[in-house]
């Protein structure tokens, strides 16, 4: 495989942003070209990650996010998820085509209606749309079989909370940035039972913008390369009805990127994990099919403490997305934060340990119904 790293990145912080969508998209778009000293023209190609079912807006995200990405007259795709965004540059950099790709996701939350309006059209229109099925329902229905299955608690789910929303404390690009206790999870409003307010992520903005380069271009572009060692995605059947909602695809997803990056043994060898967890116990499932921690145990993991920011295995220092949910952008994000931790820049966030390899997932659909990840290594 054709060495690429991670050479400049740059994010915007989730609160809400009185910049139009456009200049919003620039300023973040420009900082990472600046800081690699490179002009809109030298960049091989653009990336962009957007939506157009209304996130942000707009019906028709490519109106807008073109000018602001610098992406006019320059080779360039779109994507609406942002993982699969940085897959694509990846794979764009391994073809030998391109040296540099510059990828930028796009959202802004506050002029957009609440996210599960617009995620309610995933739904079938005809069969599963009049059901009034949404993420936050479907995830519903895999919390409740995840805690009868596998004896998890909700006591268990809201310890994600606390930790998550602790270590935004510390991260100044976060969202929501409080100390709660487990109490006040368990005693906020019920959204779709058994979820709770708190255990739901909010409705963020963000732009977020990474340069990638290969191998020789990196080195001239940066000090502190951050390497793409491996990669994978998966995608589960449409219908709820017909997929195991614990033991979805995740566990590929994953088996291909540890393949391609040569982890064996994914709880020994990765440093620090940024999960996508848009509902708090989602943390626990996936960390158990990320190999983190046995099948079913993901609520032990939590009570151990290892997942803490100075734990043996830190999940989530940046707080994660339970702290900051730029919906189309927050794959992006844990990629940034996963280099931040390598290039150790994270600053208030920053693991007290060595971070050598880390892992970047994100997810989207009804119930993790499509999972990526990206191994990186300092």
């Amino acid at each position: 495989m054709r060495k690429m790293a991670i050479a400049q990145f740059a994010q915007s912080a989730g609160v809400e942003s009185k910049e139009n969508l456009m200049d919003f998209t620039y300023r973040i778009s420009k900082e990472v070209l600046d800081k690699a000293g490179l002009k809109r023209s030298e960049v091989g190609c653009v990336v962009i990650a957007s939506s157009d079912i209304f996130h942000s807006g707009l019906s028709c995200a490519n109106a807008i996010d073109w000018d602001g990405a610098g992406a006019f007259m320059v080779e360039g795709t779109r994507a609406e998820d942002s993982m699969f965004a940085f897959i694509y540059a990846c794979m764009r950099i391994m073809s030998g085509h391109f040296d540099t790709v510059l990828v930028t996701s796009i959202v802004k939350g506050s002029e957009n209606p609440e996210n599960d309006t617009l995620t309610g059209f995933f739904a079938d229109p005809f069969y599963m749309r009049p059901l009034g099925i949404n993420e936050t329902t479907a995830a519903a229905m895999q919390m409740r079989e995840y805690m009868q299955r596998c004896n998890i608690t909700e006591e268990q789910c809201a310890k994600v909370v606390v930790k998550n929303l602790g270590n935004a404390l510390f991260n100044p690009y976060a969202h929501v940035r409080k100390r709660v206790t487990v109490d006040d999870v368990l005693n906020s409003d019920v959204v779709s039972d058994p979820l709770k307010a708190l255990e739901c992520a909010p409705k963020s903005e963000g732009v977020a913008s990474i340069l990638l380069a290969a191998e020789d271009k990196a080195k001239k572009l940066t000090d502190k390369p951050v390497w793409v060692k491996g990669f994978g995605t998966s995608m589960d059947h449409f219908n709820l009805g017909d997929r195991d909602l614990l033991n979805g695809q995740l566990k590929i997803a994953a088996g291909r990127a540890y393949k391609m990056a040569g982890i064996r043994n994914p709880k020994k060898e990765i440093d620090v994990a940024e999960i996508c967890e848009p509902y708090a116990f989602q943390e626990l499932l996936w960390c158990e099919k990320l190999g983190l921690c046995g099948d079913g145990e993901g609520g032990k993991l939590i009570d151990s403490g290892v997942t803490q920011m100075h734990g043996a295995s830190p999940v989530n220092p940046s707080g994660g997305v339970l702290a900051m949910n730029p919906y189309v952008s927050r794959g992006l994000y844990r990629l940034i934060e996963s280099a931040m931790q390598i290039s150790g820049s994270a600053g208030g966030h920053q693991v007290d340990k060595k971070v050598k390899t880390a892992l970047a997932h994100g997810t989207h659909g009804f119930a993790g119904q499509c999972h990526s990840l990206v191994i990186l290594e300092g």
